[in-house]
């Protein structure tokens, strides 16, 4: 064997190092509470910002959806790249090796909430979640009930425990919203600055 054997071919080694930069993947999941808004608006915010989406609804979202808003499901979903039935614990999003910056929960059910905090993930969208906490990725609980009583303040001392954050959908007044869409982006602003994602419409404080 020469000294010339030793030696790595640049080139090749380049081709073989070189991997291409995908766009950031992120889970958003909409749930059966008060403020499906809040998932929708997020959608469409990391489109804009040229981010991949992964959606999953719980039956309990689009049933309430109805009541809230005048938006159908499909028109949920074109508003994703992927889309997954909240049955389908196979789905991509099921698995620690599918990579993605993190994922939103907008708004977090008391029930989601609950299965996230036991680690019983018997549909989707807890599975995601468990893998989100088990894979040390940031997990955003926009968890949406008032009053609360000490089950769930319980349960949300065990999943900040574990590594999420819980960020009820709580508006700013200081901001000086004029609209419910100010409100809405105001909250949705600060989600995304969990991720360090500034899409300027959060007005700050003395900024």
């Amino acid at each position: 064997m020469t000294t010339e054997n030793l030696v790595p071919d640049a080139t090749s080694a380049s081709r073989k190092f070189v991997v291409p930069q995908p766009r950031k993947r992120f889970v958003v999941a909409i749930t059966g509470a008060s403020g499906h808004i809040y998932g929708i608006r997020l959608l469409e915010v990391l489109r804009e910002l040229n981010c991949e989406t992964h959606l999953v609804m719980s039956k309990s979202a689009m049933v309430a959806l109805a009541y809230e808003t005048g938006i159908k499901v499909k028109d949920i979903r074109d508003r994703a790249d992927h889309v997954y039935s909240n049955d389908d614990v196979a789905a991509a999003i099921s698995s620690g090796s599918f990579r993605t910056q993190g994922m939103f929960i907008a708004p977090c059910s008391a029930k989601t909430l609950g299965e996230i905090a036991s680690g019983a993930c018997g549909t989707l969208v807890s599975r995601a979640a468990d893998v989100m906490l088990k894979e040390r990725r940031r997990l955003v609980l926009m968890f949406r009930e008032t009053p609360l009583h000490l089950g769930h303040c319980r349960n949300m001392v065990s999943v900040t425990e574990m590594g999420a954050i819980v960020m009820p959908p709580v508006p700013a007044f200081y901001s000086r919203p004029e609209t419910v869409e100010d409100i809405i982006d105001h909250t949705v602003g600060r989600a995304l600055d969990l991720f360090d994602l500034d899409v300027g419409v959060v007005k700050r404080w003395k900024e």
